[in-house]
């Protein structure tokens, strides 16, 4: 019997777009129960409480020894909260030391800090669960994820024969609060840190929601990646949207104190403009949002370096991703595929709502795009064998 179960559906727990994620994302991943979900959601009116509701739901879980429940609850309850709030960090080590004392330790995992740079990188090994591995699958989120949250995901590869490394990046997780790794876009410098350190071979990178876009940028630069797995929307933030608004983004970049100006005025309008712009702000280490929303900028085509992945790829998307204004997920779907000029082999998948995984990364079914991954692992590999075999 599998360590977790992936439930299948999208579930409209909350009004809030955002919210409504949020919840789905930890019931999809299988760590958080429906109805606990469903409690949560009557009494969350928006971002500013979410903190509360969520915490509530992780106390009474833990009061049960319901300790996953409970742990992903509070990581939860922290996703909301300001940085400059203490409880953003006492909340993170809450989630941490329930994590790793009372999820995952009976597993077994290597918990490791690479060092890198002035700091380090955190990361977790899960070994194959299977006597022989069939290679090693890296794993790392986007924006401000944590590697924790990938678990459920890495055990379903390492019952399959892998062995699996998730990672932090610059910017994400304990990089950025305990070692102070802020946001950089050359993902390949931590990822060949990792890889270093472990003395990887055969390695399937994974990058997940803004994780797609640099999980590419990573294989462009480091060839021993053998094969590249896209899942969210990546490769030119600004190349989809209409060219009115390209236009009015980059003139207000010409103007930075202006910028600021609306960025506050959004902020005191809006609880959820406030919350973006301030972890913006944490995960950059910028002091203003115009700085700090230049990351985006810098997530474009020509960094990507498209042209320079020559591996196998793999890219996953939902029809219906809720980030995808202006259909935009769709246009850059399509447009990565066609910037692969010199990979090996490209396929993709575009996932509907009959098969609950419409949104963002496959939430409502994310056991469904791990099967679609196995078999495409399969594909792969079985080409390769039979290449070999010829000469080729």
């Amino acid at each position: 019997m599998s360590r977790f179960t992936l439930p299948v559906g999208y579930h409209d727990f909350h009004r809030s777009k955002i919210v409504n994620y949020q919840l789905n994302r930890w019931h999809s991943l299988g760590y958080c129960r429906l109805e606990d979900l469903k409690a949560a959601a009557a009494r969350i009116e928006g971002v500013d409480n979410f903190k509360n509701i969520m915490l509530q739901e992780g106390e009474r879980a833990l009061a049960e020894d319901r300790y996953i429940n409970a742990a992903f609850h509070i990581r939860g309850a922290e996703f909301f909260v300001p940085p400059h709030d203490p409880d953003k960090l006492n909340l993170y080590n809450r989630f941490i030391d329930l994590f790793y004392n009372k999820v995952v330790n009976a597993d077994p995992v290597q918990r490791v800090d690479v060092p890198y740079n002035s700091g380090a990188l955190p990361t977790l090994r899960l070994p194959s669960q299977k006597e022989e591995c069939r290679g090693t699958i890296l794993i790392h989120g986007g924006f401000d994820s944590f590697m924790e949250e990938f678990y459920s995901m890495a055990w379903y590869f390492a019952e399959r024969g892998y062995d699996v490394i998730m990672f932090e990046g610059p910017g994400q997780g304990g990089a950025l609060k305990h070692h102070r790794l802020y946001w950089n876009h050359e993902w390949e410098k931590p990822t060949s840190a990792v890889l270093d350190y472990y003395d990887c071979k055969n390695v399937t990178i994974l990058g997940i929601s803004m994780g797609a876009w640099l999980c590419v940028r990573a294989a462009a630069f480091e060839s021993r990646i053998a094969r590249v797995i896209i899942m969210g929307v990546g490769y030119d933030f600004l190349a989809a949207v209409p060219t009115p608004l390209v236009a009015l983004v980059r003139f207000l970049f010409k103007f930075p104190g202006f910028f600021d100006r609306i960025s506050w005025l959004k902020a005191r309008l809006s609880q959820q403009e406030r919350w973006a712009i301030h972890n913006l702000l944490h995960i950059s280490g910028k002091d203003s949002p115009a700085a700090a929303s230049k990351l985006f900028l810098d997530m474009n085509a020509t960094n990507l370096h498209s042209e320079r992945v020559t591996q196998d790829v793999l890219l996953l998307t939902g029809a219906e991703d809720h980030f995808g204004q202006f259909n935009m997920h769709l246009k850059l779907h399509r447009m990565q595929i066609e910037a692969l000029t010199g990979a090996r082999s490209v396929a993709d998948h575009i996932f509907t709502r009959e098969e609950h995984a419409h949104n963002h990364c496959q939430v409502g079914n994310i056991g469904l795009a791990l099967d679609v991954i196995a078999a495409w692992l399969e594909d792969v590999s079985q080409n390769a064998i039979t290449a070999r075999t010829r000469g080729d």
